[in-house]
């Protein structure tokens, strides 16, 4: 048993994460994408990106399950599996160096990661030729790579498979049942690199609460405005998220911060103050 003492934050960076984890659930809620992109880099301001990313993944894997026995049953299990492939490669690439990195150079990298995947999303670019096999292999491993490193590799494999001949109900499947393994895959890869720790997981149990009050919130204010308006507003808190998670912008957004933190190891026991 354990209580709030025991957990490896203070209650300011408590209170920050349960904000930023129900803001990333709401933006999921509203669109079905765009967690990690705002929760990955928010996070990162205030615990190592080491931490920040298998958090989430932990959250969203105690919530996502019920989604995947309908995606078994519609999605087309030769393009998933051919993703599956690329990812099998893509994403103990990514966790290598999301292990391995300095922190701060992993936080700059998300930025730049997550404005260039902005910059997709708001294009609508969609790839409308046929999927074949050896690009989407490809594109699974740049979704591994993305996942492994931040958790962010959804929007490659969305805009590759939305722009296909499948009908909505199969790229939905597709997509559910290929993250459903991706997260398994990378959550074998953060075992073996020693970055689901026992905090992690504590930290995860409880700010799933507030992640799953997001995501339920976002569902069900998905039918009170139009899909272009929520969609702009999911945008806009990814452009949000990116901007004031630029590590430059630490010392006026946090002053009283430790001046170590964007530069933490891996460590989670180091982030109690």
């Amino acid at each position: 048993m354990w209580n709030l003492s025991s957990l490896p934050v203070d209650l300011p960076v408590l209170a920050f994460l349960a904000l930023v984890a129900a803001l990333s659930g709401l933006a999921r809620g509203f669109s079905g994408f765009g967690a990690a992109l705002v929760f990955v880099p928010l996070a990162s301001t205030a615990v190592p990106p080491a931490v920040a990313v298998p958090l989430l993944l932990v959250m969203d894997a105690l919530l996502a399950w019920g989604f995947i026995p309908k995606a078994v049953r519609l999605a087309n299990h030769r393009d998933v599996g051919l993703m599956t492939l690329g990812a099998i490669a893509g994403i103990p690439a990514g966790v290598y160096l999301l292990s391995t990195l300095d922190p701060l150079t992993i936080r700059w990298s998300i930025v730049a990661i997550v404005v260039l995947l902005l910059a997709l999303l708001m294009s609508r670019w969609r790839y409308d030729g046929e999927p074949a096999s050896p690009l989407t292999v490809l594109v699974g491993a740049v979704s591994g790579v993305l996942a492994g490193a931040a958790q962010i590799g959804g929007p490659p494999v969305v805009a590759y498979w939305l722009g296909g001949r499948s009908s909505a109900s199969v790229v939905r499947a597709n997509i559910i049942l290929f993250f459903a393994i991706s997260t398994v895959l990378s959550a074998i890869s953060y075992i073996w690199g020693g970055l689901i720790t026992v905090h992690v997981l504590m930290l995860a149990v409880l700010l799933a609460l507030f992640y799953g009050a997001g995501l339920w919130l976002g569902s069900r204010m998905f039918g009170l405005a139009n899909e272009r308006t929520f969609r702009r507003i999911c945008l806009a808190m990814i452009a949000v998220s990116a901007l004031i998670s630029m590590p430059i912008l630490d010392g006026l957004l946090r002053p009283q911060a430790d001046a170590e933190i964007g530069a933490a190891p891996a460590d989670v026991s180091i982030m109690k103050r």
